[in-house]
């Protein structure tokens, strides 16, 4: 038995992949969407950088994103990032995070995505 858990999900930014950003928020979108349905559900997933703008007040995908807290996924936020873009008041979902458990998190899951 190990005490790592299973699924965690790293949002690097507010779309997918790097190019045109209504592309970015496109893809990204359809990838949550499949992965909301899929059989691999995270535990967690930690937004950081721009990523916090989906967390956040305005946010494009806050619908889904909500949805994966509802079905028990923790949504947490880099502090660091929400109060440099002056954001940490416009928190929506999930909590603020710090690095430390951001490093610890990532330690200690059996399988990272970052995206």
């Amino acid at each position: 038995m190990t005490d790592k858990q299973d699924f965690l999900v790293l949002v690097t930014s507010a779309g997918l992949g790097q190019g045109e950003p209504d592309l970015g928020e496109k893809l990204l979108t359809s990838f949550l969407k499949i992965l909301l349905d899929s059989s691999q559900f995270p535990d967690r997933m930690i937004f950081i950088n721009s990523g916090i703008f989906l967390t956040t007040a305005g946010s494009p995908l806050f619908d889904i994103i909500k949805q994966f807290e509802l079905r028990g996924a923790g949504i947490l936020s880099c502090s660091t990032c929400l109060d440099y873009y002056g954001r940490t008041d416009k928190l929506i979902v999930g909590r603020p995070t710090n690095m430390r458990e951001t490093v610890n998190a990532l330690i200690s899951f059996r399988k990272v995505i970052t995206i």
